[in-house]
């Protein structure tokens, strides 16, 4: 699996933190991260796993919504609902745990854009 460089970022102290990008020295993003707060890059960071649930859940739905009959919730009047809630917990544990590198962009982007950096 990838390395998370959210998780690496919260982990390690700040002078010895080198982000990587593409298995590179990202020094624009290191750069970036001097000049943001650590509250700001913690939010950040919230909103890029949140962000990331958000698109495994819609991701999730879509490959449950043909499931019927059967299963952990039979074919009763309330199984969308509870497929749905089971879902959505399934997205963000997935989320959590490192995703499928969505949160990775979606961070360093807000990260470049509260520090001033343009693309």
């Amino acid at each position: 699996m990838q390395s998370n460089l959210i998780n690496a970022a919260a982990s390690m102290p700040a002078k010895a933190m080198m982000p990587m990008l593409h298995g590179r020295p990202d020094y624009t993003l290191a750069d970036a991260l001097k000049q943001v707060s650590p509250q700001a890059q913690a939010k950040a960071k919230a909103t890029a796993t949140d962000f990331e649930a958000m698109f495994l859940n819609s991701m999730f739905s879509q490959m449950t919504a043909g499931v019927k009959g059967d299963g952990p919730f039979g074919d009763t009047p309330g199984t969308g609902v509870w497929r749905s809630m089971l879902t959505e917990q399934y997205s963000k544990s997935f989320a959590k745990a490192g995703g499928v590198g969505i949160s990775n962009d979606v961070y360093r982007t807000l990260i470049l854009q509260q520090a001033g950096h343009t693309s």
